[in-house]
Formats: structure tokens, sequence, C-alpha cells
């Protein structure tokens, strides 16, 4: 591995507990946080467990993804934050049994601002989510393209962070900076954070470039990389629009498959299943 991830990873076969709460973050736009945050969380309840998405991100397109109108969201993790009202009161119940949503709105851009002078102000959403963590198998946070307070907070409260990297240009540009935040809140916040894994995505094998960025990262970050890639597919940029994950709007679709291959590869990384080795991958 290479020296400049010392950072603690998440080992196969660990135990799973209860309420696991995994960061998606990446300060990098365009990447497909979001995409991954909904559709694996989609993937984890088909799977038959019980998972929450926690929209950390004031575009709060996590909660319009899940096929909730943020115009009709009324209260919101901003609340949570702020006012201190309780996130079981607040939680929305998804189309798909045993998906919820804690979400999110755009007045979450003030609690940057708001929080700075709080006391705790990098421990406001463990608070919250210790209210909820034992509901759930797993939490889910998408947090927003930067590295901002209420990143932090993500990171403070999560056990571990899934980074999602596209393969494109630049791919790697900004991951430093990235992996030294993740160090720094190990360091003086968070020790138990270990990184979950880096996630492939919007892969195109036609193109030699996504096969380049492929093996560069691989040969970065070695078995930190999910064995799964999220392919480019059509399927699963329509499904937003339709505010649904995409194994809700084509199960067949590639983009359905990989993202439920990657649930699977979590819940086995975790020791929560036991895949057999000829059902890893579905092609």
């Amino acid at each position: 591995m290479n020296p400049l991830l010392r950072l603690n990873f998440t080992e196969n076969a660990k135990k799973v507990q209860m309420g696991k709460i995994i960061a998606i973050a990446n300060q990098k736009g365009g990447v497909g946080k979001t995409t991954t945050a909904i559709n694996l969380a989609a993937s984890l309840a088909v799977l038959e467990k019980k998972v929450l998405i926690i929209d950390a991100d004031p575009q709060a397109n996590a909660t319009s993804g899940s096929g909730f109108d943020i115009k009709n969201v009324k209260t919101s993790i901003y609340e949570c934050l702020i006012d201190e009202v309780n996130p079981n009161d607040i939680i929305l119940n998804s189309e798909i049994e045993g998906l919820d949503l804690l979400p999110s709105h755009i007045d979450l851009v003030g609690a940057e601002i708001e929080m700075l002078n709080m006391p705790n102000r990098e421990r406001m959403l463990k608070t919250v989510i210790e209210k909820i963590e034992k509901k759930y198998d797993y939490i889910l946070i998408d947090c927003s393209p930067s590295l901002g307070l209420i990143t932090v907070n993500s990171l403070t409260a999560a056990q571990s962070i899934m980074i999602p990297v596209q393969c494109e240009y630049f791919a790697l540009e900004g991951l430093g900076k990235l992996l030294n935040t993740i160090k720094i809140i190990q360091s003086r916040l968070n020790p138990d954070l270990e990184i979950e894994g880096f996630v492939l995505t919007m892969y195109d094998s036609r193109l030699r470039l996504s096969n380049q960025v492929v093996e560069e990262v691989r040969r970065h970050f070695q078995q930190m990389v999910f064995d799964t890639i999220i392919q480019r597919n059509v399927k699963i940029s329509e499904a937003p629009s339709f505010g649904k994950p995409v194994i809700m709007y084509d199960a067949e679709s590639k983009g359905s498959l990989n993202y439920l291959n990657l649930a699977r590869e979590l819940l086995q990384k975790n020791g929560d299943t036991k895949i057999p080795e000829n059902q890893k991958t579905i092609e």
C-alpha cells in the first residue's frame, strides 16, 4: 500500500455493528456521491437491510432523488442541527421498504456560519445520529462537495468513509487533500474513522482513458478499491428525474446491477453476508 495512505482501513469479514455509519464524500463535484448514496442505500434495502440516507448537502439532491419534493420539506437536518429538533420526528419513509431519509434543505447553506460559535461544533451531527442509529443496519451520509464544517461533522460522526472516484481525467485531483483531511479528523476528532473504500464510477469500457484511470486508481490504492465498478449508464442518469433509485426505475439495467453488486460487496466486506465467489459480479 502507498505509504502516504497509512490510514485505518476496514478489513474484510469484520462483523458489522448495528447502525454502521458511512460517509460518502469527495470534495470534487460530479463524481457520483449522491448517485451512490441513493442507489447503494436502495440496493441494501432490497437486500433486506434497514437503511437511512442522511442528506447533508444543501442542494438536497439525495432528497429529491429519493422521491420527495423539496418544496414540501418543512423540517430538515438543518433544524436538527440548529434547533435540536428530534430526527425521529422528521424522518421520511421511501417507497422502498426499509429505506428512510433524513432530508435536507437549502437552509443548510447557513448552518455552517451559525455553527461556528457553538460548543462541540464538529460533533453536532454525531449527536443527532446517536438518537436514531440503533434503528438501522446502515446509515449513509451524502456529503456536499466541499471540506467545510458540515462535511467535517459527517466524518466525525461516521465510522467509515466511502470515496467515489470518477473514471475520467483529473480523477485523482484533490484526493490528497481529502486524505489529509481524513488524517486530521482521525487525529483530532474521530480516531476510529476508517476508509471503507474507493468506488470507481462513470466507467466506459469503450474509452482508453477510463481503463487507464482504473489501472491508476488500483495501482495507487490497491485493496482499498472496491472490485465493483459503476459503469456509465443512461438509466442511472434518468432515474433521479423520476425521483427513483435506478433499481426502482429499471431493475434490469446495468446500472442497477452494478449498485446491487456494490451493496453485496459492502455486506461481505463487513461480514454481514456470505457471497459465493461465482456470484460476486453480475454481468
